[in-house]
């Protein structure tokens, strides 16, 4: 995930509330003592749980002899960097070499371009300056930029019934939207997306923070391409929410919950992959057709075109690997 620090370098009281309103990672300041009277947040100062110098550096790039020190260092720990003109092409070269780098910026145009800059972008921000309103935009565009997820139309193969087991809800601390949801899969190397529960129906009132997600064993997909188990997330930790169209964005987990309900197996394919997912049997479930309509599962059929991704398989705790693997 991309780093989000403000600078408060002199001290600026306002900005300091507005950036752990916000949802800053990290503030840097010179006297740590003056944000913890605000809240609980990562500080950066000599006084703060990390100091620049010991755990950070700070560099600016004047010459391609900073830039490669700023690349090597950068290889390692965060480093802080300025670029004298604001040119693309430090940057660019600097994010070709390391991902710990942290650009300086002024406002919210210069916060996009470092953070789309070789389409990786750098790893992070730090935002300098003394307007409230630039803080709050340049937070809403650093907390929506999870990058996209590449989605195939997959045509369903199997429904089936499986028999009871233990099912996994996933409720955000966000409150999500119609055509958004999580990816699942009973195997890593592909999956599908599963609607929010958002929509009205005759039975519950919508939890739009919700995802009836599937069983305990399936994985999920989450930021930064890792996956996870259903049944190991946690209070606090992140998912990956995902429209569509593949725009995705970060949500956190305020609970999660597991109860016995009847399963049922939808499977389905795309050209050469295929991808399979048990979930709870019921109407409110949902999986995401074309366009963003959702499809409850009851009402699925054989032929019907569900929207999936195309991952690379084969997992140890949650991060890709080469190596041999074969699930089914």
């Amino acid at each position: 995930m991309k780093q989000f620090w403000v600078d408060l370098r002199p001290w600026n009281k306002e900005i300091a509330t507005t950036a752990i309103e916000s949802g800053a990672d990290a503030l840097v300041t010179d006297k740590a003592e003056n944000v913890r009277r605000l809240g609980r947040i990562t500080t950066i100062a000599p006084d703060g749980d990390l100091s620049i110098g010991k755990d950070i550096a700070e560099m600016t790039i004047t010459d391609k002899a900073s830039e490669n020190a700023a690349a090597a260092i950068g290889r390692s720990r965060y480093v802080i960097v300025t670029t004298s003109d604001w040119t693309v092409i430090p940057l660019e070269n600097l994010v070709a070499q390391s991902e710990k780098i942290i650009a300086r910026v002024k406002d919210e145009t210069e916060a996009r371009m470092a953070l789309t800059v070789l389409e990786k972008g750098v790893g992070g921000i730090l935002l300098a300056t003394t307007d409230p309103a630039v803080v709050r935009s340049v937070a809403k565009l650093i907390k929506a930029t999870a990058g996209t997820v590449s989605l195939v139309p997959f045509t369903v193969t199997k429904i089936q019934p499986v028999g009871m087991g233990d099912r996994v809800c996933v409720d955000t601390c966000s409150m999500l939207e119609d055509g958004e949801g999580m990816l699942m899969g009973n195997t890593s190397s592909a999956m599908l997306l599963v609607h929010a529960e958002t929509l009205e129906n005759p039975y519950v009132a919508p939890r739009p923070f919700r995802v009836n997600a599937g069983a305990v064993h399936a994985y999920i997909l989450l930021p930064g391409g890792k996956t996870a188990y259903l049944s190991d997330l946690a209070i606090g930790g992140e998912v990956l929410v995902t429209d569509a169209h593949g725009a995705a964005h970060t949500a956190v987990i305020g609970r999660t919950k597991i109860e016995r309900r009847p399963l049922l197996l939808v499977q389905a394919a795309a050209g050469d992959a295929t991808v399979s997912l048990i979930l709870q049997n019921a109407e409110t479930i949902r999986l995401v057709g074309e366009g963003g309509s959702a499809i409850s599962v009851v009402q699925l059929k054989v032929g019907d075109t569900i929207m999936g991704t195309v991952l690379e398989g084969g997992r140890h705790f949650g991060m890709a690997i080469k190596e041999t693997i074969r699930e089914k």
